[in-house]
């Protein structure tokens, strides 16, 4: 059967050359990040799961995490959690297929437990985060869904939304935070992983506001704080110029009030331990940015299964057929890639599967459309290769 494949020419300034673009990102540590990692590294586990005890996997959704922030004391030098933090793991799972029993619940924990101890590394699990696991059974037709043995059909009438390459400002966000937290946290302990950047470029202008907990337990006063903010601050600046030639301004902790003693310390390196609550979905966006300048997706991506959920199959599918189309086609400025699915009709056939592409100046659009029309068929006809890749964790959802 042929697809409904359209791709168009799109008239519009390429998001290099607009005047202003904003890009935010929210790091690994804040709150709702930290709520999209626990649902996906729980999401993760039940695959694997069902795929040693039972050869497939099963029904599941784990995609409605919650964090209710707690309290703390934060201080130079120390400071402590006057009340956990408390995360419910909440959603769905299939306890029990063709008499063999899965533990979800333990599995579900166990995932949650790993995930934090090796990504929100100041935390201590015995004493800063309660963990309460709560997962349904899911019902019976969409259980069945898993056992057919053929392309999983569509979960729901949804779309999702792609794009590439990257901008300047993307990037940049994106690996400032990156950065921060896999480079120079080795150097700086003090540096927390609730990192937030805000990212404006006003033409040639570059602004980076970057708000990050520090662990107080690593700073020693009010002198080593501000030198630390300055580490920081070169660091980033730097980062920044090597990806652009543009001009760059950093901002960290722009709210700090250092007559006041008023800055931002923690003790657990997240607000999730002084008033920040998180949830699934309400932070980065499955290309790990939130970009205003773009078409986005607000579906949350992460905890959702990878088999025919639409809104986490087609937001990642979309971003890696924009990237291909980048990577293989020439003269490609800027791609939009939406797929729309029906619910009930196999997910290699979606209701439609758009490409809108910016050309360069006098580019042949009839050779970038045939191209871009083949890779695009080529990801559909292999479409569960996203699911082996979510499992494999060769995809990031957040």
């Amino acid at each position: 059967m042929m697809r409904n494949i359209k791709v168009e020419h799109l008239i519009e300034t390429p998001v290099e050359k607009q005047q202003i673009e904003l890009v935010e990102r929210k790091g690994v540590g804040h709150p709702d990040s930290i709520s999209d990692g626990l649902a996906e590294a729980m999401s993760r586990a039940l695959c694997k799961e069902y795929i040693e005890k039972c050869g497939a996997v099963l029904h599941h959704n784990t995609d409605e995490t919650q964090i209710v922030a707690g309290r703390s004391n934060p201080q130079f030098g120390g400071g402590e959690v006057i009340q956990p933090i408390y995360t419910l793991l909440v959603g769905r799972a299939t306890k029990e297929f063709n008499g063999v029993e899965i533990p979800a619940e333990a599995v579900a924990l166990k995932a949650a437990r790993d995930y934090l101890r090796n990504t929100i590394v100041d935390l201590d699990l015995e004493t800063d985060m309660i963990i309460d696991c709560k997962l349904g059974t899911g019902s019976s037709d969409l259980r069945d869904v898993f056992q057919r043995d053929r392309v999983p059909v569509a979960n729901d009438t949804s779309f999702g939304v792609g794009h590439a390459p990257f901008s300047e400002l993307e990037q940049i966000v994106y690996d400032s935070e990156r950065m921060l937290i896999t480079d120079l946290k080795k150097k700086i302990p003090g540096i927390g992983t609730d990192i937030k950047v805000m990212g404006l470029r006003d033409n040639d202008d570059i602004q980076l506001t970057i708000c990050c907990g520090m662990v107080g337990k690593y700073v020693d006063d009010m002198d080593h704080y501000v030198n630390l903010k300055e580490e920081m601050v070169d660091y980033v600046t730097d980062l920044a110029l090597k990806r652009t030639d543009r001009k760059v301004s950093t901002f960290i902790n722009a709210a700090d009030n250092i007559d006041a003693n008023s800055v931002f310390l923690t003790v657990t390196g997240t607000s999730a331990e002084m008033g920040d609550d998180g949830s699934v979905g309400r932070g980065n966006r499955s290309n790990g940015l939130i970009t205003p300048n773009r078409p986005m997706s607000m579906e949350a991506t992460s905890g959702k299964n990878p088999i025919n959920h639409i809104g986490k199959i087609y937001n990642l599918l979309s971003t890696q057929m924009a990237k291909d189309i980048v990577k293989d086609v020439p003269d490609v400025e800027d791609v939009y890639i939406k797929l729309l699915s029906q619910i009930g009709q196999p997910i290699d056939q979606p209701f439609v599967a758009s490409a809108q592409i910016i050309p360069a100046d006098g580019a042949n659009f009839n050779s970038i459309k045939s191209e871009a029309e083949s890779i695009m068929d080529e990801w559909l006809a292999d479409v569960t290769r996203i699911t082996k890749m979510v499992i494999n964790g060769e995809l990031d959802t957040f």
